[in-house]
């Protein structure tokens, strides 16, 4: 339990991190992009705005701290209930929300603070009340669904985030949130790993929905960093990695509570997601008002 709560952390650590970093590069790229008139018919960045965005050095850096996190979240969720290592991991929240002050200049209002703060709550009352995880087996139908769904998910979203443009981060957000909790599902249930068999590992589909969600997450996570606030869109990240795998791990692979403690469990989880659905909200709110004061900012000193 020790160790997986410290490797936890230190994911969460990470993606924080790395969601700022890549924060910096995608919106250098959308600036780039949108001063060359190049976006899409909605507003949106254009395929090629996200490909630039990719390969800026910030960008790349956070991607490789992101790797480092995932590395670090797969041992994770072998060692913890999913409802408790994803909402850990989804704490980097608190990581970016620090960060986007220092880094991006972002202003962040008190509700977005008091969200954060019960946000930290939340993550105690979920430590307190986690017991040992589930078990790590599945039937193949469920390999096979996971990715059929994690396909689905990723194709269809990348659709309508482009349909939706400039105003779809929070969609593009929680899309990549599903796509991350499907890769925390399938980290879960891979065979081959224990003991390791490279044949198992390859013929798994599981191992297949984690490459789709994991490549899929972060693309609708930058689409969402290029288009909306940096907080707003992890946030929303934060709901979709948290939910849907909190709620497999206990219903289809054992996950439990302490004995007594179910109460608490599920008060902190509908804590976490609410308060993460509250920074999405304000930190969104805010991150318009704050774009709208900047291009008035820019216009009065650049008149035409």
């Amino acid at each position: 339990m020790f160790l997986g709560l410290v490797t936890a952390v230190a994911a969460s650590v990470c993606y924080g991190t790395g969601s700022v970093l890549q924060a910096l590069g995608a919106r250098r790229s959308a600036r780039q992009e949108a001063a060359s008139g190049t976006v899409t018919e909605h507003g949106g960045p254009s395929l090629s705005s996200t490909a630039k965005a990719a390969v800026t050095w910030e960008f790349i850096l956070g991607t490789v701290l992101d790797f480092i996190g995932f590395g670090l979240g797969t041992l994770a969720a072998r060692l913890l209930p999913l409802f408790l290592s994803q909402t850990i991991i989804s704490a980097n929240l608190v990581i970016t929300a620090v960060l986007s002050v220092k880094l991006l200049g972002l202003r962040l209002r008190q509700l977005e603070w008091l969200s954060i703060g019960i946000l930290c709550g939340a993550l105690v009352l979920l430590a307190v009340a986690a017991g040992p995880e589930g078990g790590h087996e599945a039937a193949r139908a469920f390999h096979w669904g996971l990715l059929i769904g994690s396909a689905v998910l990723i194709a269809g979203g990348s659709l309508v985030v482009r349909r939706l443009g400039s105003s779809g981060a929070i969609v593009a957000g929680l899309l990549s949130g599903l796509g991350f909790g499907a890769l925390g599902i399938g980290v879960r249930v891979l065979d081959g790993v224990q003991p390791f068999d490279l044949g198992a590992l390859l013929a798994d589909p599981a191992l297949y929905a984690v490459l789709v969600g994991g490549l899929g997450g972060m693309y609708l996570h930058t689409v969402a960093l290029q288009v909306g606030s940096v907080n707003g869109a992890t946030a929303a990240l934060v709901v979709g990695e948290t939910v849907v795998p909190g709620a497999v791990g206990v219903l289809w692979l054992g996950d439990s509570s302490r004995d007594g403690l179910g109460w608490l469990a599920v008060s902190g989880f509908v804590l976490a997601v609410v308060s993460a659905v509250g920074v999405a909200y304000f930190g969104e709110e805010g991150g318009a008002l704050q774009a709208a004061a900047e291009e008035e900012k820019a216009a009065a000193g650049n008149p035409t």
